[in-house]
């Protein structure tokens, strides 16, 4: 499928399906234990169960009172307890602490485990090694994907990242096939499917599998998404640990959005109160900056604001059926607008702050000296002189990991799951990973994907994608894939050849294994109006270089 010239990106698929099947498979289960209950929630599925059925649906099904599952006794009285639990051993062994208390009072209860996303074998172990496995009744609710906007799709799985990439563990394997079957199931057949990376093959392979089981129809429907692409974080570690520059990255990397929403504090909301702001494509203030480079960002809301103050000023003119109508139509939609634009002009300031406060500048040409292969005297001497001044440990280690992953693993071999030899330079090279600009690079009128990172590097994942779009697989890029290690996957069968009625052939799920990062998201929506086709985004978990950063840090390695 070769994309020439620029064309209208076709609208994606409509996930909204997924939220309402997640809600009406909880309800059943919860409908499985009858009467009064309560109901306890491990902290990471609050956000996620609160995009998907808030209190008032779960107490129209029963539920009396909602617990955090937490390290101190419970206060229950209830004679029904439910459990929604990620399949963890800690969770077993607090299930089974409070049902073996009951036990020895005399006390006899109900218990329901319903562990989310599934069940694994490995807890219904423990569940027996505490003699509590036939007082219990296990469920799983099956929910796989959460929809955080119109084209991102998250499994909220960052402990994937760790498990298997950094302690080698497998068993989200499955997990992940489960989850593109259901796409597949509900938007497919997914015909064309690539990708690189060993875990992405490995999930591949188990998906196809599922795809052989299942016996449903899809296979005579025309498919909502015409090409998939999965790859593996550790085929680009590069990325990841660079710092971000686009709005919706400097939001997080500032403060660390969760489950598709952010905590503004005081210091943004020039009051004593925090907000929580929802941010997707439904902020129309958000959704016209999330993508832009950061340098940009405040020339646009000042706009915005002159705009804005035009529209109320219209008032004056009006008579009163104007009036009526203005306050009726227009005045609810305006205050909410007012109240975003706020808000974003105080999470600018207050990231401006804390980046001058940080010496963000010299920061980034430290990163683009490296990214470059230029300067390494000085960029380590940096590095030094950040360790030495002990600015924040978790950036000189992020920093120590990308001088060693861009000068192919020599340095650092004590951080030895991202010290393998990466191949950087090569790669770099043979992809013109560092784009050559006469002059200074125009961040208002990007040319390319570079943008996300200033117009000083072109993000590894990206180009990757891009290219194998375009040569509709891996011919011509052997010598990549030869420095990437290998296991690169396209269709066994003919790509189907591009018809402009199917928009589908326009539409790629991009998938990233071991998360993805709010520049990549921006790159290939970047990408996708150039070429004129819709991405939309399956991740395990969003991911940044501080969450690279923590999983290290709690890593068996």
């Amino acid at each position: 499928m070769a994309f020439a010239g620029r064309r209208d990106a076709p609208d994606g698929p409509d996930f909204t399906v997924l939220k309402r099947l997640a809600r009406d498979q909880l309800i059943y289960l919860l409908e499985q234990l009858p009467g009064k209950k309560d109901l306890f929630i491990e902290a990471d599925l609050m956000s996620p169960l609160d995009r998907i059925a808030n209190v008032s649906i779960l107490k129209q099904h029963e539920v009396d009172k909602l617990y955090k599952v937490e390290n101190k006794p419970i206060v229950s009285t209830s004679d029904q307890l439910c459990f929604l639990v990620r399949p963890r051993i800690k969770n077993m062994k607090y299930i089974a602490d409070i049902v073996n208390a009951d036990k020895a009072m005399g006390r006899s209860r109900k218990y329901k485990i319903i562990f989310s996303p599934q069940k694994f074998y490995t807890c219904e172990l423990v569940l027996e090694e505490e003699g509590i496995y036939g007082d219990v009744t296990c469920d799983e609710w099956a929910f796989y994907l959460l929809p955080l906007d119109d084209d991102l799709l998250s499994m909220e799985l960052p402990e994937f990242f760790r498990d298997y990439f950094l302690e080698g563990d497998q068993r989200w394997i499955s997990t992940v096939a489960r989850a593109l079957q259901l796409l597949n199931s509900l938007f497919g057949p997914f015909a064309n499917t690539y990708g690189i990376g060993r875990c992405a093959k490995m999930v591949y392979e188990v998906w196809r599998e599922l795809v052989e089981e299942s016996e449903g129809d899809s296979q005579a429907r025309r498919p909502d998404i015409s090409h998939v692409f999965l790859m593996d974080r550790d085929v680009d570690y590069v990325t990841a640990l660079c710092s971000q520059v686009v709005y919706e990255g400097l939001v997080d990397d500032t403060f660390r959005i969760k489950c598709g929403s952010v905590d503004f504090g005081p210091d943004v909301t020039s009051s004593d109160r925090s907000f929580k702001v929802l941010l997707n494509a439904q902020d129309k203030v958000f959704s016209e900056i999330r993508n832009e480079h950061f340098s940009n960002v405040f020339g646009f809301l000042s706009q915005k604001a002159r705009n804005l103050q035009t529209q109320y000023d219209r008032r004056r003119g009006m008579d009163i059926k104007q009036m009526k109508n203005f306050v009726s139509q227009e005045l609810k939609g305006l205050k909410q607008e007012h109240r975003l634009l706020s808000l974003h002009i105080g999470a600018c300031e207050s990231i401006m702050k804390k980046k001058t406060k940080q010496d963000f500048q010299e920061l980034l040409k430290t990163e683009h000296s490296l990214l470059e292969g230029f300067d390494i005297r000085e960029s380590t001497s940096y590095i030094e002189e950040h360790i030495d001044r002990q600015v924040s440990p978790s950036e000189s280690l992020r920093l120590m990991c990308l001088l060693s992953v861009t000068e192919n693993g020599k340095l650092t071999d004590a951080f030895n799951s991202l010290a393998r030899k990466s191949n950087f330079r090569g790669i770099s090279k043979k992809l013109g990973l560092i784009p050559h600009v006469d002059g200074e690079y125009n961040l208002k009128l990007p040319r390319d994907m570079a943008y996300v990172f200033s117009g000083a590097y072109v993000p590894l994942s990206c180009k990757i994608i891009e290219q194998v779009l375009e040569r509709k697989g891996w011919l011509g890029l052997e010598e990549v894939v030869r420095l990437l290690n290998g296991n690169e996957f396209a269709p066994t069968e003919p790509v189907m050849e591009e018809n402009p009625a199917w928009e589908a052939q326009r539409v790629i799920l991009a998938v990233f294994l071991g998360g993805c990062t709010f520049s990549e998201i921006s790159a290939l929506r970047f990408l996708g109006k150039e070429k004129g086709y819709k991405f939309i985004f399956l991740t395990t978990a969003i991911t940044s270089s501080a969450r690279l950063m923590d999983a290290m840090l709690e890593a068996k390695v």
